[in-house]
């Protein structure tokens, strides 16, 4: 029990360190990540792509951490979840980020933007908004290194 305290207390060092935390699949820092503005023209007219990301996170789930919005130039967010529901990230997230997965082109449900609006803490009133699906640019994360 000793030994695990004290491997664990090396890892919080390493990544104080390396101003960063790492959560889901273990991202190498040597490959370039495109922006989140770029998503959308690296897809062209594939409906998904396996490519490392780089974005500003705009909004987390607060039930939970198990998805976030990040912004992208035109005005519009990208949805990022993560990778078979296997982590989640820290609810009071803010700034630069990189992850790594699959983009793809997606139809979100009326019943799912509901529940991400709840999930986001949106008033009955803004829930009651939504009333179509929305075609939007979704993410999967294999993994996100969080960078302070």
């Amino acid at each position: 029990m000793k030994n695990l305290f004290i491997i664990i207390a090396i890892c919080l060092l390493a990544n104080s360190v390396n101003g960063q935390a790492n959560f889901g699949a273990k991202i190498k820092q040597n490959k370039k990540a495109l922006l989140a503005s770029e998503v959308a023209s690296t897809l062209g007219n594939n409906d998904k792509a396996k490519i490392r990301v780089t974005g500003i996170v705009e909004d987390v789930c607060q039930a939970k951490g198990c998805w976030m919005k990040v912004t992208t130039d035109n005005g519009k967010s990208m949805r990022v979840t993560f990778k078979d529901y296997a982590f989640f990230v820290p609810k009071d997230i803010a700034g630069k980020k990189v992850f790594e997965g699959t983009a793809y082109k997606t139809e979100t449900s009326i019943a799912d933007l509901k529940h991400y609006a709840l999930d986001a803490g949106k008033t009955e009133a803004e829930i009651a908004k939504i009333t179509k699906p929305e075609s939007e640019i979704t993410f999967e994360a294999d993994g996100v290194i969080v960078k302070n």
